[in-house]
């Protein structure tokens, strides 16, 4: 009788490829369904608020953010299932072939060929692109009509999830603000937009992989870095407005001190945003963005205390914009006061003074360059398009496909968690920031403001925390503030 490894040992090298992808997929299922259980069981298991939160959480808060985080966690291990199944079988979801492209190229991530999903819409493009006068020559036509299909294909499958998410989860918790007109429009119009940009931006880059010679993993790698940058550049100020409306904060006291603040680190700042994001939920952020001498920064109208729409009421015979959104007045205020807002403006700029920025770009291009240069060593390995059902033909894009997201993705999870530790480490150097601008009690309160806002359940898994937390727990940021705060 044949071992388990002799079994294995026999198997051709494209299926003990396709196994092996198709094993470490379930096995990153597996840990993650298992991390959110423990998660869960927090949820279900601290019902009253612990001691050390007396001072910061009524009840009544305490009991909402855990309810909320419990469906919100339940709703991902169902769909979370889904996915799995649905990539295993057929084909699954959008991602990004590399960290560059996070924030501007999105590329295929999973669809395998348990029941010939990649193959088979491979040679349904080419079909299609057939009928329009394209032959099999034209690969980058092909490849652009796939990633239609596909990214069509995914929009349509996770449209009821998105809908439950948003107008029954999001809804029941008093988030959602958007009626369901606004939610189809808005769905639509970001479908059309990331098209214009991911069609001709993947045609240019599988152009310069097929012309690029022995080297062309550099020019592949110089082009997303072009486009990232460029993207990053544009976003808030031509592909954001897309969707939100975006007005300069008016003059007054809150302006000034914003630009004093600036000043005072020198931040080249040369405008401040708010965001409606109030029109289509009422959860709360702050960013900034641009590069060298011209940053700007956009605050969201949900944490402004004096600027959300939420905390104004309607006027009388009022219906918004052709009420594509919704006015749900609270009985409580939410945002933070001025002396707070400029406390999280003081952490997120702390970001840009002690270089987190810069430091990221640098570990993402690193990588991004690592990958395409693996990728050019393993894109002449036949075994590896055998492995998904492509035993005749060798289609970049499939290539891009295959490697950075199955090859890859063993080094992906590893990177991810690095980053995330990464991450954590920042998160508290910037609060560190804060403090030496002397605004450690302020930035205090605004936290416990923005998780009551949020509904952010203040308890967590130590495990879960540690993979998951981009940001570290309220209660370790709060500790890290205390000694300030009480000075």
């Amino acid at each position: 009788m044949a071992l388990p490894g002799e079994l294995w040992a026999e198997l051709p090298a494209e299926k003990r490829i396709f196994c092996s992808v198709l094993l470490f997929s379930w096995a990153v299922y597996l840990w993650e369904a298992f991390l959110a259980h423990r998660q869960r069981r927090v949820y279900r298991t601290t019902t009253h608020v612990p001691w050390e939160l007396g001072q910061i959480m009524d009840s009544e808060t305490f009991e909402k953010s855990r309810l909320y985080q419990l469906d919100k966690s339940t709703f991902s291990f169902w769909s979370g299932l889904y996915s799995e199944v649905e990539g295993t079988g057929m084909q699954a979801r959008l991602s990004q072939c590399n960290q560059v492209a996070e924030s501007c190229i999105p590329l295929l991530e999973m669809m395998i060929l348990l029941c010939g999903g990649i193959p088979f819409l491979w040679n349904l493009s080419g079909q299609i692109s057939g009928r329009a006068g394209f032959g099999a020559e034209y690969e980058i036509v092909q490849s652009l009509v796939f990633l239609l299909l596909a990214t069509l294909f995914s929009a349509v499958t996770g449209l009821p999830w998105s809908l439950y998410n948003t107008f029954v989860i999001e809804e029941k918790h008093g988030f959602n603000q958007q009626t369901l007109g606004f939610f189809f429009k808005d769905a639509i119009k970001k479908f059309i937009v990331t098209q214009c940009i991911l069609l001709p931006v993947t045609s240019l880059l599988l152009y310069i992989i097929k012309i690029g010679g022995d080297y062309f993993f550099i020019y592949a790698w110089l082009f997303t870095l072009v486009v990232s940058l460029v993207l990053v550049t544009i976003y808030a100020d031509y592909i954001a407005p897309l969707f939100d409306k975006f007005i300069p904060l008016p003059e007054g006291e809150l302006k000034q001190q914003i630009e004093t603040m600036a000043k005072s680190i020198d931040f080249p700042l040369t405008k401040v945003y708010v965001v409606e994001g109030s029109k289509r939920s009422s959860h709360s952020n702050a960013y900034f963005y641009g590069f060298f001498k011209n940053k700007r920064i956009v605050l969201f109208d949900t944490l402004l205390e004096d600027y959300s729409a939420l905390n104004k009421e309607p006027a009388e015979g009022e219906d918004g914009e052709n009420e594509e959104t919704k006015s749900k007045t609270k009985n409580k205020k939410q945002g933070c006061k001025n002396e707070e807002v400029l406390a999280v403006l003081g952490h997120e700029l702390g970001h840009w003074k002690l270089g987190h920025t810069v430091k990221n770009i640098i570990i993402s291009q690193m990588n991004s360059f690592l990958c395409f240069f693996l990728f050019a060593v393993l894109i002449g390995q036949k075994e590896l398009f055998a492995a998904f059902g492509f035993y005749d033909t060798q289609p970049t894009l499939i290539g891009l496909m295959i490697i950075f997201q199955f090859i890859f993705s063993p080094y992906n999870e590893v990177l991810s968690f690095c980053l995330t530790v990464l991450s954590r480490r920042f998160e508290f150097q910037a609060d560190a920031f804060a403090k030496e601008l002397g605004k450690a009690k302020d930035l205090y309160s605004a936290l416990i403001k923005l998780n009551k806002d949020n509904l952010g359940f203040p308890v967590s898994d130590w495990i879960f925390s540690m993979w998951h937390y981009s940001h570290p727990p309220l209660l370790e940021r709060l500790q890290a503030l205390k000694e300030a705060k009480q000075e």
